[in-house]
Parts: structure tokens; C-alpha cells; sequence
């Protein structure tokens, strides 16, 4: 399994590899039954704290994207993609919310936010 950690994006390092397995998950790279490694191997890994992993695979757990089983480990839950998807929509209102209430602050139009927004996605998209 691939995680690249980057010290200097400004997300926790928890979230990221979060992001990334979800990821795997949402693109089929990682299936229902795949085993994870165990959280200090990937520690050990990725040179980072347990603990960080720790709250990387609890915070899977509590969005449906693994489970854990004692004395036996984590492993990649089965995924209902409609579920997968709302979640993110949810997610993405909030943020997007967010973003309007500093745009109004800031006297940015709807149309130059939504420009904004279409750089941002296409640079991404490319990237």
C-alpha cells in the first residue's frame, strides 16, 4: 500500500493517510477483505507515531471504510458507493460554506469565486 506523507501541506499527518486509503478504497485499488498493514508496521513505515496511525484507522472505522478486529487487524469493509458519495457531498457543503461566508467578507462576486473554484478544480484534476 502506498502513502506518501508530506511535512509541509498543513494537514495532519492522521488525515492524510486517511485521505489516501479512502482513496484506494473509493477507486477499487483496495477491496472488501484486503488486509491493512497492522498500525505499527505502518508506523514503522512511514517513520511516524503509532498513535498518528492509531487515529488514522480509527477515523476509517467511524466512516465506514474498515474494521478492526482484535487480535487480528484491520481490513477494508465492504462500501456502499452511494453512501461513499453523500458523505463526500456533505463534506464538500461544508467546506464550500465556508469558503461563501469568507467570500462575502471579502467582497468576491459568486462569479469570481466560481472561477476560483474551476482553476482550482481543473489544476487538480491535471495534476
Amino acid at each position: 500500500m502506498d502513502i506518501i506523507i508530506s511535512n509541509s501541506s498543513g494537514v495532519p499527518i492522521y488525515e492524510q493517510i486517511e485521505e489516501q486509503i479512502k482513496s484506494q478504497i473509493i477507486s477499487g485499488e483496495l477491496v472488501e477483505g484486503d488486509a491493512l498493514p497492522s498500525m505499527r508496521v505502518l508506523a514503522k513505515e512511514l517513520k511516524i507515531s503509532i498513535i498518528t496511525t492509531k487515529r488514522a484507522y480509527e477515523e476509517l472505522e467511524r466512516d465506514g471504510f474498515i474494521e478492526s478486529v482484535t487480535g487480528k487487524g484491520s481490513f477494508v469493509k465492504g462500501i456502499n458507493s452511494d453512501i461513499v458519495k453523500e458523505n463526500m457531498m456533505f463534506a464538500i457543503e461544508e467546506l464550500l460554506d465556508k469558503s461563501v461566508d469568507k467570500a462575502l467578507l471579502g467582497k468576491v462576486s459568486c462569479e469570481q469565486l466560481t472561477q476560483m473554484l474551476e482553476l482550482l478544480y481543473n489544476d487538480k484534476k491535471n495534476s
